[in-house]
């Protein structure tokens, strides 16, 4: 039904509602349908009507006229921020942005990338002047350092307050107390960040030193000699051993290898872990030696740099040669940077250094990662400091505002200070360590480690996982198992029959062989009148054995002996042959196991080049192959093939291998064509289909829909329209129609693929990873995670809320760059639902705990001002106060980072209690709330509680009050607590005692003759309990009426 939608609207509606559209969405896609190229939608005609034509929202559209249609999502997204908010906010991020981007430009301005004209061996005949290649992955420089760290410190509205309060204490009309009870904790938190920030700034620099001292070999007029990494320019012409890092992006130019190629390993680029096979250019190939590359007037021209890894143009000229010699330039013919050589030894000349390489271009600059929680807190100061300045004002108000009021307004601002407790920033970034502390010590989960303390309570926060595909679900190693010939097959516990066929020859081969002569006509040729006679199973394994050893890319790699120098050894390595020091290089690890196998049952792949192939068989008779063509796989054909001559018999084969769906109309009709089979080959579209429903991402019983290849505004517009029809349905796309559908209907996009309970993309280069990140981020406002083991996850890794790195066979690029790093693909579990979950749960309940702490002193000092006719003086000064936050409540409150509210094996057998957390209901203003009201409820107890009770002198009003407050706070404690701790009740037991030990020395403070009287303590005891005991009611009943959802698991 899709392919029936006219690309125009019906033509019932009114004009206006035509012209409406017409405008949206000439502003929303650039360019007009009328300039597409034809496709196969046949869209010459109908594409000028693509601007009017609104993608349909339900199912129902498609049947129904115009009127039926709904807005866009982005329509929908536009409208969603109006009013005063919108300008306000708006306008003053527009500004700031504007005198961002303006300074940016004048610092440093951009240069504008051009193609270029390298010549081989001469950097000083550059005509522009190119980056250094440096790699630098630091944050800040020396004299950015201590700006940028407050900066990021201050920018949030909590820092910001306490820096104001902490300064106004110098102001003498308006100190309260002693300067250390401000600047202390301000200092100590600031403190830490800063050395936390160097410390991390001082790996980055050693990381990246490490990198630009890596010594080469350059080559010149006066021979080799070492130079940096760092110290490499265009033009240079460097040689890269075998597994040594490529520099820079270069063009090959000559290898050691006799076929004139070499393979590459590009794990750290593009994330796949298959060989490339990249060849030199010719002309400087078939040079005699490595110094007549001086010898050659050449050059090279290159392209402009870009960001696409996959492809490249450019051509390589000789000059000297009647004529010129000219040669087109590919892919193939270039050594992109952070690449391993993977054999021989390679020469290359340089044409991308610095930031213009490809792997530094895929690479987003780190950003300061800020957890949802601490978003939360922030707000919620904000909504403190309204009521601050409110409970002020009232102050003043009541005050009548006799003689200097401002000055009084201020005063009760920074009495009343302690509503935003000082203590939060400190307690919140205390937990966050500890928290880290407890993942790199479970385990459960050996060799996690986390990069990023200050985001644990992210891992409780997540609805969007992005995850990699290859090497971090698979883990590309891949065995033989079965082999199925017809009536015959072969498994595991079989194959040594299959060897004892191949070590007895072939009663039809050995006809052929017997009656061969001189004659180059081919066997096959003359008996091709002959009557077909069924082979016996013996020659069918002979054949297939045989297929499978000769179609393929594999090239076996022997290592060269040590102790070989000088232009021999780069000419022609000495090797050894044995079948110990042979390893197989292929584009894909499917292809290596194919031949692995082979060479378990007795027939090995012992060489291969450009034009031959050479077998050896169980009885070490060498048995050659001349390639006469290759057809390379690709992902439109789906298989692949090649046109083989056995040199002994001049016999011509031509073998072909497939996935199911290509070869199913080749081959002869078997039964396994109609089995279920997951065949992985090398094409990456059914690759990522089959490991999506084989690491059951997707069911096997649930729909599929494959993305059909796109490449303009009006087949994305089609294929969106149809997929939209699709219920419940798994969404498999491909980089590049990802790319088209990004440029014109992202939203649309967005909002279809959000609907998928899993979507699959392939073949995306890193900057898509890292843009479908910041898509989701952007269109539902969700926590993003991202999942990696590559160098090509990366930018990924760094623009979603959380990024996790795998130690795998790609490296440790990744898991350097991540906010966490595991060991294994499944660690992530338990890291999400047990770890994530605690960090969640405690820091929301320390932070409000926290904030509880300062509403009730504050409460306390706002009753006490008012009783004292509006007084600004303040209730507890001097060591009171500093106490209150530290010894006397600190232990307690910061115990609660030790509290679970299931057990670990509970969040694990239980997935479903994830889901609640990502609605964020353990800190919300309605927890808030709760909170606040408990906070005015205490606080007036108490305050109003020693008032009443207090004789003769005000100093037992002290006395009280403040006891009665630290008892308060440590029964608090105990019933926030779900699970306890033998830490939390020495926590309790030693805060009590430090309280009760410090009496002895408060004397400035408290009358100790009276604190030691039958009346003080049950005068305390009273109001605690007043205070306290309805709160244990209420949350009994609560648990009784209302239990939470995970009480019904561990019931």
């Amino acid at each position: 039904m899709a392919d029936q939608i006219p690309l125009y609207p019906v033509r019932s509606a009114a004009a206006a509602a035509h012209r409406k559209r017409a405008a949206y969405y000439s502003a929303a896609g650039p360019g007009s349908g009328a300039e597409w190229p034809s496709s196969r939608y046949q869209l010459e005609d109908e594409s000028a009507h693509l601007d009017e034509m609104p993608l349909m929202m339900s199912e129902e559209g498609f049947e129904n006229d115009e009127s039926d249609y709904h807005t866009l999502p982005r329509a929908r997204t536009a409208r969603r921020r109006r009013g005063l908010e919108r300008f306000v906010c708006g306008g003053w991020k527009l500004l700031c942005t504007s005198c961002c981007d303006w300074l940016v430009n004048i610092c440093q301005r951009k240069r504008e990338l051009k193609a270029r004209t390298v010549w081989l061996g001469c950097p000083e005949k550059c005509e522009e002047k190119h980056p250094r290649n440096s790699i630098k992955n630091q944050k800040y420089n020396i004299f950015t350092f201590i700006p940028g760290v407050l900066y990021e410190q201050f920018k949030f509205f909590l820092n910001l307050y306490f820096l104001v309060v902490s300064c106004s204490q110098f102001v003498p009309a308006l100190k309260i107390g002693y300067l250390y009870t401000y600047w202390a904790p301000l200092g100590f938190v600031l403190a830490v960040t800063i050395m936390r920030e160097a410390i991390d700034e001082f790996r980055r620099f050693q990381r990246d030193k490490e990198v630009n001292s890596q010594l080469y070999s350059k080559l010149t007029v006066r021979g080799k000699v070492q130079v940096k990494s760092s110290d490499i320019q265009v033009g240079d012409l460097i040689i890269v051993e075998k597994n040594q890092r490529i520099p820079s992006d270069m063009v090959f130019l000559r290898t050691s290898e006799k076929a004139g190629s070499c393979f590459i390993r590009t794990d750290q680029l593009d994330g796949e872990t298959d060989w490339k096979l990249k060849v030199a250019v010719s002309c400087t190939q078939r040079l005699p030696a490595l110094g007549d590359l001086f010898s050659i007037s050449a050059y090279v021209y290159a392209q402009k740099p870009q960001l696409d890894i996959h492809s490249f143009e450019g051509t390589f000229t000789r000059e000297d040669s009647d004529p010129p010699i000219h040669e087109s330039l590919s892919i193939e013919n270039t050594l992109w940077a952070n690449t391993i050589v993977a054999s021989g030894t390679v020469i290359g000349v340089v044409i991308y250094t610095g930031k213009e390489t490809r792997s530094v271009m895929n690479t987003s600059n780190p950003k300061n990662k800020v957890g949802l929680l601490d978003l939360e807190l922030n707000q919620l100061t904000k909504a403190l400091f309204v009521a601050l300045v409110a409970l002020s004002v009232v102050m003043v108000t009541l005050q009548g505002f006799v003689g200097p009021w401002y000055r009084s307004l201020f005063r009760f601002l920074l009495l009343f200070s302690y509503i935003i407790p000082i203590s939060l920033r400190v307690n919140l970034d205390m937990g966050k360590a500890a928290y880290g502390w407890m993942i790199m010590k479970d385990e459960s989960i050996p060799g996690t480690v986390v990069r990023t303390s200050t985001i644990p309570e992210e891992l409780g926060r997540l609805v969007y996982l992005l995850t990699d595909k290859t090497g971090t679900l698979t883990q590309n190693e891949m065995v033989f198992k079965r082999l199925h010939l017809g009536t015959v097959s072969y498994g595991a516990d079989t194959m040594d029959e299959i060897q004892g066929h191949l070590r007895n020859p072939c009663p039809q081969m050995q006809s052929q062989a017997g009656g061969n002569n001189a004659s180059s006509t081919p066997p096959r040729k003359a008996q091709s009148s002959a009557p077909k006679v069924r082979k016996s199973v013996s020659s069918r394994v002979h054949e297939a054995v045989k297929a499978i050893a000769l179609c393929h890319n594999v090239s076996p790699v022997y290592e060269s002996r040590a102790g070989v120098g000088g232009e021999a050894e780069y000419a022609e390595a000495d090797q050894d042959f044995s079948d110990g020091n042979r390893t197989y290089q292929a584009a894909s690890p499917d292809e290596v196991a194919l031949v692995q196998w082979t060479e378990s049952v007795g027939l090995t792949l012992v060489s291969r080049d450009l034009g031959s192939v050479q077998l050896r068989t169980p009885s070490g008779q060498i048995q050659t192959y001349c390639i006469l063509q290759m057809f390379p796989f690709t992902s439109e054909s789906k298989r692949m093939g090649v046109i083989v001559r056995d040199e002994s018999t001049a016999e011509i084969t031509f073998y072909m291998k497939g996935a199911d769906v290509a070869m199913s109309s080749i081959v002869q009709y078997n039964d396994w064509l109609e089995e279920e089979i997951w065949m992985l080959t090398g094409d990456k579209l059914e690759t990522a289909t089959c490991i999506a429903k084989s690491s059951h991402l997707v069911s096997r019983t649930q729909d599929i829909h494959i993305f059909r290849p796109v490449t303009n505004r009006g087949e994305a517009h089609l294929e969106l329209n149809a997929f939209r029809r699709k219920h419940d349905c798994a969404l498999v796309i491909s980089g590049d129609s990802l790319e088209v559908c990004l440029k014109y209907y992202e939203h649309e996009l967005a909002e279809l693929a959000c609907q998928c309970p899993a979507v699959v993309c392939c073949r995306c280069s890193p900057t898509q990873k890292a843009r479908i990140a910041k898509l989701l981020q952007h269109h539902t406002g969700k926590r993003t995670c991202a999942v990696g083991d590559g160098g090509n996850d990366v930018s990924m890794i760094q623009a979603a809320d959380c990024g996790i790195g795998i130690e795998g066979k790609e490296g440790r690029q990744a898991s350097l760059a991540a906010d966490f790093s595991v060991t294994q693909f499944r660690h992530i579990g338990r890291l999400l639902m047990v770890h994530g979950r605690s960090s969640y749960k405690r820091s929301a309940a320390l932070g409000q705990f926290v904030m509880h702490r300062g509403l009730i002193i504050s409460t306390m000092q706002a009753v006490f001002s008012s009783v004292f006719y509006f007084a600004s003086v303040p209730l507890y000064q001097g060591f009171l106060m500093v106490g209150y936050a530290t010894i006397y409540t600190m232990f307690p409150v910061f115990s609660l980072v030790l509290d679970q509210d299931v057990k670990p094996e509970t969040a694990m057998l239980y997935p479903e209690l994830y889901k609640d957390l990502t609605k964020g209901r353990s800190l919300s203003f309605k927890t808030f709330l709760v909170w606040v009201l408990i906070s005015i409820y205490q606080g007036g107890i108490l305050m109003y509680g020693a008032l009443l009770l207090f004789e003769s002198e005000f100093v037992h009003v002290l006395a009280i009050s403040f006891t009665a407050l630290i008892l308060t706070e440590l029964l608090m404690v105990a019933l926030t607590i779900r699970t306890w701790h033998w830490l939390m009740a020495v926590a309790e037991v030693l805060s009590l005692g430090c309280y009760v030990a410090s009496l002895a020395f408060l004397n400035e403070y408290f009358d100790v003759a009276f604190i030691t009287t039958v009346t003080f303590v049950w005068k305390v005891s009273a109001i605690t309990m007043v205070s306290c005991l309805p709160l244990y009611v209420l949350k009994y009943l609560k648990r009784k009426l209302s239990p939470p959802s995970y009480t019904k698991l561990t019931s």
